[in-house]
């Protein structure tokens, strides 16, 4: 009589798993972090097919599905309000890494983001940029018939870059107007170092040492030259860090390393990134050699590292105008459908504490010199420079 039992149980049981299904389903809280978090994704992923299926099948004219997606996480990243953040389309990410490729080639410029496309911020004697009538200065709004308005660095770039001998068109807006140039493109060498003899008023040699990107090696790289110039009777050394826009972390912190014998350097800080320090390595030259940093608006990211960590450590005196003031960093994240997600995933902090700011639409605080000394372009002489080397005198005694 009682074997019925052994069918009403598992029918009781299913109803109170679905009851108690249904009631956890209308109340989230009560559930286990890990079950309510894969709970909450697939419903948040329901939706979203659900919307897409909708627009999709229903909308009275056909549409893409793929553009859609797209869309719809292109605008989930702009909703973040963060100027480094960005969504690559499975096309656009292709061509950023084809354009990262050996055989891709630039056109001998190094610029700077602005929301309607790249500021040129230098260009090189001799580059394919020069030959065609590019200026510092110039806005480029358009690459290859491609607006450039509101994308990031990585893909603007992308559309720059190129085949050796291939040409692009660029558009360029210079002092309000639209000029458009054809440039070719062509292996540009760049030197990562290059130093030059400056002389005090009373004539005290000083080099001034300019380091144009933060690539694997340019620290080993800058130290030789930095060692070269003192064997030369430099007494003091100017580290130009102008148009640097930044590169590796670690050769920030190496790089850093050179002028400050001990200490921090950076903290990294992330909401899902462990906090990390970076400290001083050793081995830096004499803390009896001054040392003055030139900066600008275009010296970001890793060079804002190396200019604070100097600062903080009382190591030199900035000289220039204010940088450009990016504290945060970017992780690229491939996705299932060929794209990929160039997200903001924590920020660094200076020996201080402070951070330099940039996240968000709006331009960080940056780096403030201790001297202001902007450099006129209109002017033969380089008054950045010239108060360099002023700062540097004045702490030989003189």
């Amino acid at each position: 009589m009682r074997r019925p039992l052994l069918y009403v149980l598992p029918a009781l049981a299913g109803l109170v798993l679905l009851a108690l299904g249904i009631w956890l389903g209308g109340h989230p809280d009560r559930l286990p972090d890990p079950v309510r978090d894969a709970l909450v994704r697939d419903q948040k992923a329901q939706l979203f097919d659900e919307a897409l299926d909708d627009v999709a099948g229903k909308y009275y004219r056909k549409v893409d599905e793929s553009r859609l997606t797209d869309d719809a996480i292109a605008g989930m990243v702009a909703k973040l309000n963060d100027r480094y953040s960005h969504y690559f389309t499975p096309k656009d990410y292709s061509q950023y890494v084809h354009s990262s490729n050996a055989q891709f080639v630039g056109v001998g410029i190094t610029v700077t983001e602005d929301d309607k496309g790249l500021k040129v911020a230098h260009v090189y004697d001799g580059s394919p940029a020069q030959r065609a009538g590019v200026k510092p200065g110039d806005l480029i709004v358009e690459a290859a018939g491609q607006d450039l308005a509101g994308l990031s660095s990585k893909q603007s770039s992308a559309r720059i870059r190129g085949p050796e001998g291939t040409k692009v068109k660029l558009a360029l807006v210079r002092d309000g107007r639209r000029i458009t140039r054809d440039v070719e493109r062509a292996v540009v060498s760049v030197p990562v170092v290059a130093s030059r003899m400056r002389r005090t008023a009373d004539g005290t040699k000083v080099a001034q040492v300019a380091l144009s990107t933060f690539s694997r090696g340019a620290h080993g790289e800058l130290r030789q030259e930095i060692d070269k110039r003192l064997k030369q009777g430099a007494k003091g050394i100017l580290l130009d860090l102008r148009h640097n826009g930044g590169g590796l972390l670690d050769e920030a912190r190496l790089v850093s390393s050179i002028f400050v014998p001990d200490g921090k350097i950076v903290t990294i800080r992330g909401r899902n990134q462990p906090t990390k320090t970076l400290d001083a390595v050793g081995g830096a030259i004499s803390t009896k050699i001054p040392v003055a940093v030139l900066v600008d608006g275009d010296t970001a990211s890793a060079a804002e590292i190396v200019s604070g960590a100097i600062q903080d450590h009382h190591r030199g005196e900035v000289v220039g105008t204010r940088t450009f003031g990016k504290g945060v960093f970017q992780e690229v994240m491939r996705l299932s459908n060929g794209g990929a997600l160039d997200l903001t995933v924590g920020e660094y902090f200076l020996p201080s504490g402070r951070n330099l700011g940039g996240g968000g639409v709006k331009r960080g605080r940056g780096i403030q010199p201790d001297v202001k000394a902007p450099d006129n372009p209109k002017t033969k002489p380089d008054e950045t420079v010239d108060a360099g080397v002023k700062v540097l005198a004045g702490q030989l005694g003189q």
